[in-house]
């Protein structure tokens, strides 16, 4: 059994030290959602409690699925890298950026490059291997553990003031497909990480990954056995139609989320994942942070079956979201 972690949106609390000229960019109307609403929910407590949980849970490995900065200030990569090192280093964590990461276009060298070994393909034989000391991170990006093939994508791109969209790209959707049909000639289990749902669902276009069907077309073609994402801070499950039956896609709420109100409270999932006679079985538990305890624990989980295929995209979400 290989038993996977999934959190997403930390949006890291650090201060938010913003310069005249950084607020006559899009980073204004960020700082000032930051400080009015913001700032109440997201709390580094409920992030070191995690790092704590995860260290009694131990899982084999851990996906953050983006969002770990707030308005994309070099400072912000810099905290967040040093959030990273507490859970792990890149051969035991995988991320993906969201479009917080993305929320301004910041230089490599203040940004991406700080995670860049969390974002970084196996080496030949050894999937510790030292990723490229510079130039632009490739994606989708692949980490082979066992029988699982971690694969991930960037959806996150600059986009306009009030806007939260994503894109994936022509290019990177081509390699994706590649990629998975590889992996599953080789029967690994593979599971998808990026940010934005992979399905439409309730978002409005301006928060949309406006080429979903260009990547549900790669899934109903190729395959895959699990997508992870976050940016909605819900809880979700959905079905992709695959070309054997429904593929899971997955959200997770805001891993530092301090209180439930209009989006539930700090949570993780849990996923077990073991061969079984039709292919894969996947447990799903969730972690849920209890604010009176101060800690996260045991909230509930289902089975996460294939769903039948049919040709359309089915939905059901996953209602336990206080």
């Amino acid at each position: 059994m290989f038993t996977l972690a999934h959190l997403s949106d930390p949006h890291v609390p650090s201060p938010l030290r913003v310069g005249v000229s950084a607020l006559a960019t899009k980073r204004a109307l960020g700082y000032w959602s930051w400080r009015r609403r913001r700032v109440y929910i997201h709390s580094i407590d409920v992030l070191e409690a995690l790092t704590r949980d995860l260290a009694e849970t131990v899982p084999d490995h851990v996906a953050v699925t983006g969002d770990l900065v707030n308005i994309s200030l070099p400072s912000e990569f810099a905290a967040a890298a040093r959030w990273l090192e507490t859970l792990g280093g890149g051969e035991r964590v995988s991320i993906v950026p969201g479009n917080h990461d993305a929320y301004v276009a910041v230089p490599l060298e203040q940004s991406w490059d700080l995670w860049r070994a969390y974002m970084a393909s196996d080496g030949p034989g050894d999937p510790a291997t030292a990723p490229a000391a510079s130039g632009p991170i490739p994606f989708p990006y692949v980490r082979r553990r066992g029988r699982i093939a971690i694969v991930g994508l960037c959806t996150a791109v600059p986009t306009p003031p009030g806007w939260a969209s994503g894109r994936l790209g022509r290019d990177q959707l081509e390699r994706l497909g590649g990629v998975l049909a590889a992996f599953g000639d080789a029967g690994m289990f593979r599971v998808v990480l990026l940010h934005h749902p992979p399905i439409e669902g309730d978002n409005p276009l301006r928060k949309r990954l406006t080429d979903a069907a260009d990547l549900q077309r790669v899934i109903a073609r190729h395959g895959a056995e699990l997508l992870l994402h976050g940016h909605d801070h819900r809880c979700s499950i959905r079905a992709m139609a695959g070309p054997a039956g429904g593929v899971p896609a997955v959200g997770v709420p805001s891993a530092s989320a301090s209180v439930a109100k209009t989006k539930p409270i700090g949570q993780y999932n849990l996923y077990d994942i073991s061969p079984s006679p039709r292919g894969w079985s996947i447990d799903l538990r969730v972690r849920r942070y209890d604010a009176t305890l101060g800690r996260f624990q045991e909230a509930g989980g289902q089975r996460v079956a294939p769903q039948p295929a049919d040709g359309a995209t089915m939905d059901a979400r996953v209602t336990a979201d206080a």
